[in-house]
């Protein structure tokens, strides 16, 4: 017999042709050398949603997606340029 226990709902996912096909996450290591900024000044950036949202990966392990974290340094490099032309 089947049971008639409800069971929680599913994570909402994307469709799969809107999922990057190679996307990657990054852990803290990697993104603190790809920014170069410090564990702190990532946490105080975050703190003020001006660093990409990180990923739970369970328990206390947590990620960033690799292509917002490229983009974010593409901002400060365009944000730079900017500034020398004005």
């Amino acid at each position: 017999m089947l049971s008639t226990t409800p069971q929680a709902p599913l994570p909402t996912v994307p469709p799969m042709s809107q999922i990057p096909a190679r996307e990657r996450l990054m852990r803290l290591p990697e993104v603190l050398h790809v920014t170069g900024i410090s564990r702190s000044t990532l946490y105080e950036l975050s703190s003020r949603n001006a660093f990409p949202a990180r990923v739970p990966l369970g328990g206390k392990n947590v990620a960033w997606v690799e292509s917002e974290i490229h983009y974010w340094v593409a901002e400060r490099i365009a944000a730079r340029k900017q500034e020398d032309h004005a």
